[in-house]
């Protein structure tokens, strides 16, 4: 990308993304190149992070481990559904994910939980996050029996109008009741250590800068 281009790109994404500085911009871009790889621009080639990539990053630099929000994590990112991560989209994630407010994290993990996303989480889906998050432990009988309790006990905490499903209404006003609600149903941000280590590493000096 010429000098030019790269800096028309970060004067724009700059101006709308409210949680990163110009400076901060300017290193997710040269991060996201660094990714990519060296790939040759072309009329109508997606250059981007594909989903392998993208989890790939989500594992090794943020310890996720669950596939199936890792996949959720990288639809979240992905706005225009089209398999790759884009270099706006990378910025615009990673605002959200690093520095978010608590309403756009809000937004963020509920679409992450959403599996089918139809604009509520049932209990068909928690069960699902559920089963993929908990510690299978060997002496159980019936472990899916301990989930569905806790499917039971999550929808007494969070279903505030008692429908047997989640929308985003109920999800908010259990979350700013209670913040630890915010990841109930799977880690889907980063822990402050690895986003201390991660922007302590990116948000160096550009000329030494190295891929994580």
């Amino acid at each position: 990308m010429s000098r030019k281009k790269l800096q028309k790109l970060t004067d724009t994404l700059t101006k709308n993304c409210k949680n990163f500085n110009k400076f901060e911009v300017k290193c997710l871009i040269d991060l996201f190149y660094n990714l990519v790889g060296e790939v040759t621009e072309r009329q109508g080639t997606t250059i981007g992070l594909d989903r392998n990539a993208f989890r790939n990053i989500l594992h090794m630099t943020f310890g996720m481990t669950d596939d199936m929000i890792m996949d959720r994590v990288f639809r979240g990112f992905d706005e225009d559904n089209d398999g790759y991560v884009n270099v706006s989209e990378w910025i615009y994630g990673l605002s959200v994910f690093l520095r978010g407010t608590l309403e756009e994290k809000m937004k963020y993990c509920f679409g992450v939980f959403d599996l089918n996303g139809d604009g509520f989480i049932s209990k068909e889906e928690m069960f699902h996050m559920l089963k993929n998050s908990l510690l299978k432990q060997p002496s159980e009988e019936d472990p899916d029996e301990g989930i569905k309790d806790l499917v039971e006990i999550t929808l007494k905490k969070m279903d505030h109008d008692h429908d047997g499903k989640l929308s985003f209404t109920d999800y908010e006003q259990a979350v700013r009741e209670e913040t630890l609600l915010l990841e109930a149903f799977g880690p889907c941000l980063p822990d402050p250590k690895s986003q201390m280590e991660f922007e302590a590493q990116v948000f160096k000096d550009p000329n030494e800068f190295n891929d994580i």
